[in-house]
């Protein structure tokens, strides 16, 4: 979308895994039967520039969305095997399991030939996130705070729950591969804010970037909760619409 005398390029990036069983990493069957979910990030940006279209916004906006399906099979990726990523970086698959990392680093890095002047990437990324925010908090991750003041005060405007989280210096060790550039996952602890490293590798640090993680409430499996229905919320549209709006000249 770029309408005419448009200044401001925002990227919006989704992650658009459209199952996720897991791959050779199987999820418990629990934990897969909601897995229809796992493209909720690229129906975000999606709906996003749609709705920016239809409001008129004069800003640019170009959407990737990143799309796959994870499946075991003769064929499926194997944890361990060193994937060449786009722009050459060679990662280490720590687990299939946590493939939209994957997906949505190829993605970024593809965007940031364009050089916008903002990436966000929404994806529902990691179960940690969950565990540390719960169903209805989405997490918010930065390099600058400059950047989640903006995305903070979109949400605040749009009425949706969004928690920052740190990007620790610590968490980029645990990334360390002894056969690639880096692997994809580090331990068990910490888990939202490895990924959130590991996709920061992918955006040149002079592009301000921001990763919306909203596992928890894209979703809602059980009941309504407050103004989104049963099943899929839409969550971060608003917030990303009311950026935008504030961008726009």
């Amino acid at each position: 979308y770029a309408p005419r005398g448009a200044r401001f390029h925002l990227a919006l990036v989704g992650k658009g895994i459209t199952f996720d069983s897991g791959g050779l990493d199987l999820k418990p069957a629990d934990g897969m039967y909601t897995m229809k979910c796992d493209m909720a990030g690229a129906a975000s940006v999606l709906a996003t520039v749609a709705a920016i279209a239809q409001l008129g916004l004069r800003i640019r906006v170009t959407v990737w969305a990143a799309m796959a399906e994870n499946m075991p099979s003769g064929h499926a990726g194997r944890p361990s095997d060193v994937l060449t990523m786009f722009g050459g970086t060679t990662v280490e698959n720590g687990n299939t399991d946590a493939e939209g990392r994957l997906v949505l680093a190829d993605a970024l890095a593809k965007c940031a030939t364009e050089t916008p002047d903002l990436v966000i990437d929404v994806a529902t990324l990691t179960g940690a996130c969950m565990v540390a925010l719960g169903l209805n908090v989405a997490g918010l991750m930065a390099r600058d705070d400059e950047t989640a003041d903006m995305v903070l005060d979109a949400a605040e405007a749009a009425g949706e729950s969004f928690w920052q989280l740190p990007i620790p210096e610590d968490a980029s060790p645990k990334l360390d591969s002894e056969v690639a550039d880096f692997k994809s996952t580090g331990d068990r602890y910490g888990g939202a804010l490895t990924a959130a490293a590991f996709l920061s590798r992918f955006v040149p640090e002079e592009i301000p970037w921001a990763h919306l993680d909203i596992a928890g409430p894209a979703f809602n499996s059980a009941s309504a909760h407050d103004y989104t229905p049963t099943g899929g919320t839409g969550m971060s549209v608003r917030t990303l619409i009311a950026l935008a709006h504030s961008r726009a000249n």
